[in-house]
């Protein structure tokens, strides 16, 4: 186990390298001028040769590029040019705020994927299988953004129950699910959120655990006189590598994919904050916020294929 551990470990230091390389070139490449958007319109080419020296964008590409990881290897994100505060404090309270809605998103998707999706697959074609599938893919085919709109317009417009946009007074990073005022903010954008996962997870343990039960051992374990439920528990046993495989990548699309719907809510997570870089054209801002999502993507990764490994012994050996 824990030479596995250590060989995925190592695996992880040439991805995130390549992690640093990709954030830093498709911000350069991307369209504008950083520099002259942060001048007002009648600045002199000197003044912009000035800003430019000072944030070191005068240098060739390369050197940039060796500067900039030196400074994030050491936690040094750079300064927001918009704001005038450290990138890594912006990032953090984002991130913060992301994962607030997100963790609540996939928890809700799993427990209902697992009981749907095991209902589905022990009556294969019956009504719960037909009503599963459909919810799936419903939920697969919905946009996230669409669904956050008809939210607002239902819950914020016509009954005026939840408030449409924002955070409220736990925007600083006081966030309790226990507190009314704060959780009122934060059920519609959950719920935008768990509807895709929920559909993409219900239609994975569905097919897991019916895979599971076609097996041979599963008729033994019926021909020796075991309960049904513990028929299925030993299912599920064996197919939740698929499920926590695809557990975690639900959870690193939210973290990393809910611009959309963080826009939309004016949720301060890391969605709306990519949003808020480019349209200021921050460059450091949204390097740093690119690079925290993508390094928090390949952990999440690692520590899948990490609980995998203790689920699934065929993997240690591996």
């Amino acid at each position: 186990m824990w030479l596995y551990a250590v060989r995925r470990l190592l695996m992880t230091i040439p991805i995130l390298l390549g992690v640093t390389i990709i954030c830093f070139a498709l911000v350069k490449i991307a369209p504008g001028d950083p520099v002259r958007a942060l001048l007002p319109p009648g600045a002199s080419d000197q003044d912009a040769q000035r800003l430019m020296a000072m944030y070191g964008l005068d240098k060739p590409i390369p050197v940039q590029y060796l500067v900039w990881l030196g400074h994030v290897l050491t936690g040094n994100l750079g300064m927001a040019i918009s704001t005038n505060t450290p990138v890594g404090f912006e990032v953090t309270r984002a991130l913060g705020n992301t994962l607030a809605i997100s963790l609540i998103a996939v928890g809700i998707s799993f427990v209902l994927s697992m009981i749907m999706g095991v209902l589905a697959a022990y009556r294969i074609g019956g009504v719960a299988d037909r009503l599963v599938t459909a919810l799936a893919v419903f939920g697969i085919s919905v946009p996230t953004f669409w669904l956050a709109v008809v939210f607002v317009i239902i819950f914020a417009v016509f009954i005026k129950a939840l408030p449409a946009t924002g955070m409220g007074d736990s925007s600083n990073g006081s966030f309790n699910y226990l507190d009314w005022n704060d959780l009122k903010y934060a059920l519609m954008p959950i719920f935008a959120l768990t509807l895709a996962p929920l559909g993409i997870m219900m239609r994975t343990t569905r097919s897991s655990v019916a895979e599971v039960l076609n097996q041979d051992f599963v008729q033994t374990l019926r021909a020796k006189g075991m309960s049904e439920f513990t028929v299925i528990l030993h299912a599920v046993r064996n197919a939740m590598p698929q499920i926590v495989a695809m557990l975690g990548l639900q959870l690193g699309y939210l973290v990393g994919g809910s611009v959309l719907v963080e826009t939309v809510f004016s949720w301060p997570g890391t969605g709306f904050l990519i949003n808020k870089a480019i349209l200021a054209r921050d460059l450091p801002l949204l390097q740093g916020t690119i690079l925290v999502l993508a390094v928090a993507f390949v952990v999440l990764n690692l520590l899948v294929d990490l609980a995998q490994s203790a689920i699934d012994p065929r993997i240690k050996r591996a």
